[in-house]
């Protein structure tokens, strides 16, 4: 990698469209927000020339360019901003740490186990020579959540026996909603599975700090084709899934997801249970977390309502007075910065490619007990 000591580290990021605009404002706004290096939005890839050029233009990037092996031999890059749809990710990533390059990939990590393993592979070549190979799982950074891993960290559940998280969105009720990319096989690797019941489970696992020994799960695809281009298409992916996971703690974890939950637009909740009290959190309602805390008399407890602003909760330094809330996009931001500092070696990043390839067998193993009519798979 070049040497970046006189200049700001050089950022490609690699998709524009829904992830790249978050992306982008991310790497806008962390600057003025936290004390971290500095940046620089040096180019945006896609594959049309003319769109990719308009992205460039609008979310404010230095260049655009239709090539990005081309942008890899540039020594002016130093970060690559993988926001491509998943069956490209292992390419690019693989590609990106072979040439030196920090790289910031989104969920989930790969398409399928085997490449993940590659792309792990190609992760621990670059750490030792001190890259970072960071995944995206923007939730972790939500500052609610965030603080809901402090007080677990801190022993204020107990042991936890039991853990709940559910991602209900409806953007697929319409049976007319027109096929695109997350709904084919050959492009998503798995619906709602891997798309949405990745951030669940990577919570669950996240929060609770075990892992999963076996799933069993069941998959559904309730609309079976989209209108195409050319007529109707067939879904070739979930529309829905449910998993029960037994962790190595001893807790078991119910997940469930789906893209037909009527109402739901981005609901993911997430419910742990100890011995010594209880949390819960809705995305719909981003900035409170709710806890009882069951050692005190039967009689006085209740869920309290914690309003996450304040300048002692994770990340809300950087951002405005008491009760002034955030945003789903504010994540992100909190995202740049953590890799940010993890390339200034002020602090380590997770989840890393190691965590990705874990959460990808799991993503695996419900898809074989959905195969094999339920059963139980270990891990």
């Amino acid at each position: 990698m070049s040497e970046t000591s006189s200049r700001p580290l050089g950022v490609a990021m690699i998709g524009y469209a829904f992830m790249g605009r978050a992306h982008s404002q991310a790497w806008r706004t962390v600057a003025a927000a936290f004390e971290v290096p500095a940046v620089a939005r040096r180019v945006i890839v896609g594959r049309d020339e003319t769109a990719v050029a308009e992205a460039a233009r609008r979310l404010d990037w230095e260049e655009h360019a239709t090539d990005w092996r081309a942008v890899l031999e540039r020594d002016d890059i130093d970060i690559v901003d993988i926001c491509t749809p998943g069956f490209l990710h292992a390419e690019i990533a693989i590609a990106a740490l072979e040439a030196g390059k920090h790289v910031l990939c989104e969920k989930p990590l790969a398409n399928d186990t085997a490449e993940a393993e590659a792309m792990v592979r190609a992760a621990e070549a670059a750490t030792a020579r001190g890259q970072i190979a960071a995944l995206g799982f923007t939730y972790r950074r939500v500052p609610a959540l965030a603080l809901a891993r402090q007080f677990v960290e801190a022993g204020k559940l107990g042991t936890i026996r039991q853990a709940k998280a559910a991602y209900l969105q409806d953007w697929l009720v319409d049976e007319e909603a027109p096929m695109n990319w997350r709904l084919r096989k050959e492009t998503a690797g798995s619906g709602a599975l891997g798309d949405i019941a990745s951030h669940a489970i990577d919570q669950v696992q996240h929060l609770t700090g075990q892992r999963a020994t076996s799933v069993r799960g069941r998959l559904a695809t309730m609309v079976p084709q989209r209108p195409g281009a050319d007529g109707p298409e067939p879904v070739t992916v979930d529309d829905a899934a449910w998993a029960t996971l037994e962790l190595d703690g001893g807790a078991i974890a119910s997940v469930e997801v789906s893209r037909l939950a009527t109402g739901a637009k981005n609901r993911l909740t997430v419910e742990l249970f100890g011995t010594r009290g209880a949390l819960r959190f809705d995305l719909e309602n981003p900035n409170e977390l709710w806890f009882l805390d069951a050692t005190l008399p039967v009689a006085e407890q209740g869920f309290t309502r914690v309003l996450v602003t304040e300048p002692e909760h994770p990340y809300l330094e950087a951002w405005w007075p008491q009760g002034h809330v955030l945003g789903w996009e504010n994540a992100f931001t909190h995202q740049a910065r953590d890799l940010l500092l993890a390339i200034d070696g002020s602090a380590g990043f997770s989840p890393d490619f190691a965590d990705g390839l874990a959460l990808q067998r799991v993503l695996d193993a419900i898809i074989e007990s959905d195969a094999a009519d339920g059963a139980s798979i270990a891990l």
